[in-house]
């Protein structure tokens, strides 16, 4: 095992080096010049433009840029912004929301999508079934913007000044862990079906197997069957699924953050693309990468727990 994690550390080099170098090139290739939109409306003298760009080495190739930049991310500094703000402390606080609402959205995401899929599952060709199917296609078909706003006003204020209970804040990070729930479901709502659908039919094809069939003619219990035969050999791909959402929803997270009023770093990535502070854009999605690989080693070691025939040598 220890040498499969280290193989695996080592394979993420390349794919760390490649992806953020392809952001890289993108960001830099945007069109409009960084220093000069610092000045907004207001032309920024030459000298100083020129000041600028000899600073932060954008008057250097690209690859000079990217290997100035990549080598600071191994020794842990992203580079500063624009106004000698270092792109690390930037980042302190704000990650920790969207970290915060990114793990709510998975929860609710795998309650919610285990649950609805597994009772579907076992109420197939029933209008159980299809009731589900349809609140799944809603989901899909609400768009965020739309869901949250709909959210906001039934759980935020008809809830409130109807019957009196103020459980769902609405903005704003002042409740704890309460803030993130209605956020949280918004977030994770169109990854709830695709789960809740991926679960049904996961389900379903092991409920057919011939060892299902077995334990239930050997008398043994329905909740044993379900619980240490059917889902317990359905849940890689569900796994797989879960491992590979969480990088989607810290990323997707610009919306949802903006309609609650969540100061993350989505709302940032969308300010700094605006500002052209390159630094930061590549700065936040390089940690995004980060984040994709460690979950996906992860999952590949939950493999081994789930499935005792996979070993690690």
């Amino acid at each position: 095992m220890g040498r499969y994690v280290i193989r695996r550390l080592l394979q993420a080099i390349p794919v760390l080096l490649g992806s953020t170098f392809l952001i890289f090139c993108t960001v830099y290739a945007l069109p409009g010049d960084p220093v000069m939109i610092l000045g907004g409306e207001r032309r920024i003298d030459p000298v100083l433009a020129a000041q600028l760009r000899e600073q932060y080495g954008l008057n250097d190739p690209l690859i000079v840029q990217y290997w100035n930049y990549i080598s600071g991310v191994f020794v842990g500094d992203f580079g500063e912004t624009f106004q000698g703000v270092q792109v690390a402390d930037l980042f302190a606080g704000k990650f920790q929301v969207t970290i915060q609402l990114a793990v709510t959205a998975l929860i609710i995401e795998a309650l919610v999508g285990l649950g609805l899929g597994l009772y579907a599952a076992l109420r197939r060709g029933r209008w159980q079934d299809h009731a589900v199917l349809a609140l799944t296609l809603l989901l899909v078909s609400v768009p965020t913007l739309v869901s949250g706003f709909v959210l906001q006003l039934v759980l935020g204020v008809k809830l409130k000044t109807e019957l009196g209970i103020d459980f769902f804040p609405i903005s704003g990070t002042e409740a704890g862990w309460r803030s993130f729930l209605v956020p949280g479901f918004v977030l994770a709502g169109t990854s709830i079906a695709y789960l809740v659908r991926l679960t049904r039919t996961s389900l379903m094809e092991t409920l057919r197997a011939d060892y299902i069939r077995t334990a239930v003619a050997k008398g043994m219990p329905r909740s044993r069957v379900l619980g240490r035969h059917a889902l317990r050999n359905s849940l890689i791909p569900l796994v797989t699924y879960l491992g590979a959402d969480l990088g989607t929803l810290m990323g997707g997270a610009v919306i949802t953050e903006a309609i609650f009023n969540l100061n993350g770093i989505g709302q940032q990535l969308f300010q700094s693309v605006a500002r052209r502070e390159n630094a930061v854009v590549v700065g936040v999605v390089t940690v995004l990468v980060l984040v994709y690989l460690l979950a996906n080693l992860i999952v590949d070691l939950l493999y081994a727990v789930l499935d005792p025939r996979i070993r690690y040598e």
